[in-house]
């Protein structure tokens, strides 16, 4: 299976950030790719304001222009993170929609971890405007690959990758608008061991580099296989698609070879009964108006 990764720099014009990610999405099925993902913020890219304001339902232009361009193209189409606006609810939703060759929506996966942290002075606090999800969702693509679907800040929890892959997954997709200074650190770091530790194929879309206190970004999207092996880059700056074969025998060799999902012993692990939250660790937790 060939799949592609899509790496914007997006703003707050939601039709300037569909049109560009138009352009690529068709150049990487031109190319011969199944699978497509695009990354986090696909439709606004601003402050907390902006994505209250330009949320839209599932049925709005953004999943719409998706589900067009998949029909149209013949590609399953990950369309990496919109602003969803739910009825009934104050806050809206970081949603994730895998659309089919046929159009039709697959899955709905909204984050479940905000990102709420402080890096070097600045913090962040995605909670203010976005409400955070609880549950895993697993999707499949036309060939019947299971695809796990999380978005960004989920990166940094082991547990929900691991579900994932127990339940079937054999990609897993994380379209992400990582920070600079974050992505720095621990990026490709944290994509590679997710990778190596569920022996899946990762797919990272992020946003390019636009200075800014809220769009830093690091761009480096990226497609890892499940030794760990990056099999394609991008630079931080810049729009751009990657593309990678998805060897789906050699991931079977692998899972055969070393069966680390095959020899979990699950009687072994039991989750503390009073694990303690944030605050008993002692760690600060720094809340903004």
């Amino acid at each position: 299976m060939r799949a592609a990764a899509v790496q914007l720099q997006c703003t707050t014009d939601t039709e300037a950030n569909l049109a560009s990610a138009e352009r690529l999405v068709r150049a990487a099925a031109a190319d011969g790719a199944e699978l497509v993902v695009l990354p986090e913020r696909l439709d606004i890219r601003g402050a907390s304001a902006d994505y209250l304001a330009g949320a839209e339902p599932l049925d709005g232009r953004p999943i719409g222009w998706a589900r067009g361009l998949a029909h149209e193209l013949g590609i399953d189409l990950v369309a990496g993170s919109i602003a969803e606006r739910r009825e009934g609810r104050e806050r809206i939703s970081n949603t994730s929609v895998h659309v089919g060759p046929d159009g039709e929506i697959r899955a709905v996966y909204r984050k479940i971890h905000m990102f709420d942290i402080e890096v070097e002075g600045t913090v962040y606090r995605e909670s203010e405007h976005s409400e955070a999800a609880d549950e895993i969702v697993l999707s499949e693509t036309a060939s019947g690959a299971g695809l796990g679907l999380t978005i960004c800040y989920d990166l940094r929890f082991p547990e929900l990758y691991r579900i994932l892959a127990l339940r079937g997954a054999r990609i897993v997709t994380v379209p992400a608008n990582f920070t600079r200074i974050t992505g720095e650190a621990h990026w490709e770091v944290l994509l590679r061991a997710r990778a190596i530790e569920d022996q899946v194929f990762v797919i990272a879309p992020g946003q390019g580099n636009l200075p800014g206190t809220d769009q830093d970004s690091y761009g480096n999207s990226m497609i890892v296989d499940p030794w760990g092996e990056v099999l394609a880059r991008a630079p931080m700056e810049g729009e751009h698609v990657i593309a990678a074969e998805l060897d789906l025998a050699r991931q079977d060799e692998i899972r055969e070879k070393l069966p680390s999902l095959a020899n979990r012993v699950d009687g072994a692990y039991r989750w503390p009964p009073n694990a303690a939250p944030q605050a008993k660790l002692g760690l600060r937790r720094r809340v903004t108006a």
